[in-house]
């Protein structure tokens, strides 16, 4: 079997983020116990940082890169999307109660406007970028979001930079350990159920 049969494209692994972040919030939906609701929204926030992070420095730069103008103002319009999402998010930090009454419709609120986001990134800006480049290019940069995602903060930082580059790289690698401290303290669902 070819290399490139078993490798990942960049549009597969990104979607498969997006099940999975999908799924942590049905869990946290469906959990029945406060631990297991604590847990489930753990493992979303988790997720969902470190895949947003990913996207700002490995795929809105290849559309930028790849679809010129168009990719640029995909990008842009995606990042604006992410902050609104990182902005909900650290809200959702603040709250130290799954039990507290607002903390389950500010999930809810959020995971509405990110379901928007994934719908058009799935269906319009990856589907453009794949169109754009070969698919040892896709298969490529699918490895770097998925090397990146170990590097990068599990929490939601909405005032670090989210342009890419040198700057956001040093910004998130600065709050990467903090944050791996932080959820040292937290509990997180059973490794074999994620």
């Amino acid at each position: 079997m070819s290399r490139s049969a078993v490798t990942s494209t960049i549009s597969e692994v990104v979607i498969q983020d997006h099940r999975e972040i999908e799924e942590c919030y049905g869990n946290y939906r469906t959990a029945t116990s406060k631990e297991k609701k604590e847990q489930w929204a753990n493992q979303f926030r988790w997720e969902l940082a470190r895949h947003s992070v990913g996207e700002e420095l490995v795929v809105y730069p290849a559309f930028e890169k790849y679809l010129g103008a168009e990719g640029k103002q995909i990008a842009d319009a995606d990042r604006a999307d992410h902050l609104e999402i990182k902005k909900m998010m650290s809200e959702l930090e603040s709250i130290d109660d799954v039990n507290d009454p607002n903390f389950p419709a500010l999930l809810k609120t959020l995971m509405e406007n990110l379901r928007e986001h994934l719908k058009s990134e799935e269906e319009n800006d990856l589907v453009k970028l794949e169109e754009a480049i070969p698919r040892e290019e896709s298969e490529s940069l699918s490895k770097s979001f998925q090397r990146t995602k170990h590097f990068v903060p599990t929490r939601s930082h909405p005032s670090a930079p989210d342009k890419g580059g040198l700057f956001e790289t040093a910004a998130g690698l600065a709050s990467a350990p903090i944050d791996k401290l932080r959820d040292m303290f937290s509990s997180f669902p059973d490794q074999e159920k994620v």
